[in-house]
């Protein structure tokens, strides 16, 4: 049976963690959640922002607040972001990314820490932390393989100044991506891929739409979604909106129950 027809989408994770820098940013029992950073770990060839420099509403450790951020994902509407950029040097993100075309999706996801009371029913939030879609790109052009970037014309490179690969000393990416500025975001609400009783069970998101197993560790995995799937994760993405800004609004909540993990 041929493949249908249309955009197709990957998701990758991103974002802070327990290992680095020691925390994860929070989501709220509404949904609403704040987006951190990496810390950077390589020279740069200008100064990056810190993690005091970041538009969070929380105290961050006073250990890492002047830790310089690792600023990708770029979102155009996040603190110092002015584009949408990102950049990665790990061919297992790299290889998915560089499948898609423009006008394909890529979705980031981070592991996030629920802030919501024990006794808070009917949160939107995982228990304890889980892994949530956070941000969208719709790629205004075919990924760039890193090998590719500096035969690209000046007006073509300009294009990722801002992105933190391009500001290192050693420029490092496997592959760039550019996002539509009009069709990409850092998203308002975040969108569970881990089932309701705990961050490590994957939902149907992963395991029904995706091309991962669920088994192990699929919340470091790029996910996989073909045409099908990406339609409807577009779907799911705009209800999920709609329900944040109207009460009337329905999440197709089978999606968000636990999945069935391949073997």
């Amino acid at each position: 049976m041929a493949e249908p027809d249309g955009p197709r989408a990957v998701a990758i994770n991103v974002g802070a963690n327990t290992n680095a820098p020691g925390f994860r940013g929070p989501v709220y029992p509404d949904g609403r959640f704040e987006f951190v950073p990496i810390p950077e770990t390589e020279p740069t060839t200008e100064p990056v922002p810190t993690y005091g420099d970041l538009p969070l509403s929380f105290a961050v450790p006073a250990a890492v607040r002047d830790t310089p951020v690792h600023l990708d994902p770029e979102f155009a509407e996040y603190g110092p972001g002015s584009r949408y950029t990102y950049g990665d040097p790990y061919g297992v993100k790299a290889r998915p990314l560089l499948d898609l075309e423009a006008g394909g999706r890529v979705y980031f996801y981070a592991t996030l820490s629920s802030v919501a009371d024990a006794d808070q029913t009917g949160s939107w939030a995982v228990p304890g932390w889980g892994a949530y879609l956070v941000g969208r790109f719709v790629l205004a052009r075919d990924p760039v393989p890193g090998d590719a970037y500096r035969d690209l014309p000046p007006a073509e490179r300009a294009v990722f100044a801002t992105n933190a690969h391009v500001k290192r000393e050693r420029f490092d990416a496997a592959v760039l991506l550019v996002g539509d500025p009009d069709r990409s975001a850092l998203l308002e609400t975040a969108i569970p891929l881990s089932a309701p009783d705990g961050g490590t069970t994957p939902n149907r998101v992963v395991t029904a739409l995706s091309s991962d197993s669920g088994r192990g560790p699929w919340w470091r995995r790029p996910l996989r979604f073909d045409a099908e799937a990406t339609a409807t994760l577009v779907e799911l993405e705009a209800t999920v909106a709609a329900s944040a800004r109207d009460a009337g609004a329905v999440v197709d909540g089978s999606l968000l129950a636990a999945g069935d993990v391949h073997p």
